[in-house]
């Protein structure tokens, strides 16, 4: 059967969605209490932009970290810019979205890792199909399977989680959690 619905590329965009909402709040507002940034992205992507000596040493990936030495954080729908210090020299990168390949925030324990993704996997805005709404208990939108029933919907949801106070490693978030296992 073909996923009409392409839901890994949906998935991908809605992961690189919440970096950018971190990005953007951080732009405005600063990074509030520990929080601080491991942003990894493919150097080679299409529309990174970053200085030929750094693409030179990191001909694959990077990783740069924001903390307390970065500057100028612009956030866009399809990028970010940012400026931060190598070896006491400040640098401008511009980093498309597409070309991240990890996000981690350590102060809270999260990350996510992205899949390479060419830019025409996903398709254009208005050519994706229309998601809808939670439909309510007990009917059904034609062609639609029935909702289950509220028991099945708690059956999973404390699975994985840690008991409070208990010590976890990073909770990392990686599209191979949502693939169909073969």
């Amino acid at each position: 059967m073909t996923d009409k619905f392409q839901y890994e590329s949906l998935v991908d965009e809605a992961l690189r969605g919440v970096v950018r909402r971190v990005l953007t709040h951080a732009a405005e507002r600063g990074l509030p209490g520990t929080h601080h940034f491991y942003i990894s992205f493919r150097t080679s992507e299409p529309g990174v932009e970053m200085p030929e000596y750094l693409r030179t040493k990191y001909p694959d990936e990077m990783t740069i970290v924001l903390q307390h030495q970065y500057w100028g954080l612009e956030v866009t729908e399809q990028a970010f810019e940012v400026t931060v210090s190598f070896n006491k020299r400040n640098e401008r990168l511009k980093v498309p979205f597409a070309a991240l390949s990890a996000f981690v925030d350590p102060s809270v324990r999260f990350g996510l890792q992205f899949e390479k993704r060419s830019a025409a996997a996903l398709p254009p805005p208005d050519k994706r199909p229309a998601l809808v709404g939670p439909v309510p208990m007990g009917e059904t939108k034609p062609g639609a399977a029935p909702a289950p029933p509220a028991a099945e919907e708690k059956a999973d949801e404390d699975e994985g989680k840690q008991p409070d106070g208990a010590e976890g490693g990073a909770k990392v978030v990686t599209l191979d959690a949502f693939r169909k296992k073969p």
